[in-house]
């Protein structure tokens, strides 16, 4: 019961002797009970790092009024920090365009309680999904979009999200290049899946061209969209063993089946408040 009334910190900073210390004795003043902590010191970029959570039973310190207490300490030491509680269930939202496996999976683990959010709404270029949306109870709105009319379906895009008070957007095999002014709106907030060919196997059919090589291994990348392509922070990655016996429907299928899980896994870690992201790459907290 204590992790379904509690609180987590996220902190980075530059390193420097005490912080643990400062960070917990905070906590204590006000008769924290702390539930679980991680840290990891980055010596090449001297950048600290630091999850920690705690129940909310007992704990006198009203949230409403953390940031100006802790404002003190987070001025000292020069933190970057975000807080976060366990009552309030993230909205996320899903873009997909035709290829519904990574949507089916996300559905299926968010109605069984594995992902603990909201969905108010799944946005496609496409009507193929809607039944899935239906059945799950979810508004379903298609939004067309080509190199004419990207701004103004971007454009509707904000204003669905903006009135649903989204938090995530997971692209669940969306395939369209967000804008950088939409990537922009949603820093470290927006999580893609793509197959672990690229660079080497990029665009159109990459598992054909992947087959023709004789590939070993395939896999999938789970990342934060930035406004370089496909070269956002890595969350998550999978790889599975290929044999000379596989065709390029296995690997199509195989590939799949990375995809669902690999995504998966980053949404729930986001969605957790286990991830820090910096200079282009992530700290994930047990």
């Amino acid at each position: 019961m204590s992790n379904k009334h509690s609180a987590t910190l996220l902190v980075s900073c530059p390193d420097s002797q005490g912080l643990v210390a400062a960070i917990a004795n905070f906590l204590l003043t006000y008769n924290a009970n702390i539930l679980h902590a991680d840290q990891h010191q980055d010596a090449v970029e001297n950048l600290f790092l630091m999850r920690i959570q705690w129940d909310l039973h007992g704990f006198s310190l009203p949230m409403e009024s953390f940031a100006a207490a802790f404002a003190p300490i987070a001025e000292k030491h020069n933190m970057s920090w975000e807080v976060s509680l366990s009552s309030r269930k993230p909205r996320m939202a899903i873009f997909v365009s035709k290829y519904e496996h990574c949507l089916v999976d996300l559905l299926h683990r968010w109605r069984i309680g594995e992902l603990d959010c909201d969905i108010p709404l799944i946005v496609s270029n496409h009507d193929d999904c809607r039944g899935l949306a239906e059945y799950h109870g979810i508004p379903y709105h298609v939004i067309s979009v080509n190199k004419d009319n990207k701004e103004q379906a971007e454009a509707e895009q904000w204003a669905l999200l903006e009135a649903a008070e989204v938090d995530l957007i997971v692209l669940a095999r969306y395939m369209q290049v967000l804008s950088h002014k939409f990537v922009e709106r949603y820093p470290h907030r927006v999580i893609n899946i793509h197959h672990s060919f690229l660079p080497a196997f990029d665009g159109a059919k990459p598992y054909h061209r992947a087959f023709a090589r004789g590939v070993k291994l395939i896999g999938a990348t789970s990342h934060y969209v930035t406004e370089i392509l496909d070269d956002g922070p890595i969350i998550e990655q999978e790889v599975m063993r290929i044999s000379h016996r596989d065709d390029v429907d296995d690997l199509i299928q195989k590939g799949r089946d990375l995809e669902r899980v690999v995504l998966s896994r980053a949404v729930r870690w986001h969605l957790e408040n286990r991830i820090l992201a910096y200079n282009n790459k992530t700290v994930i907290f047990d």
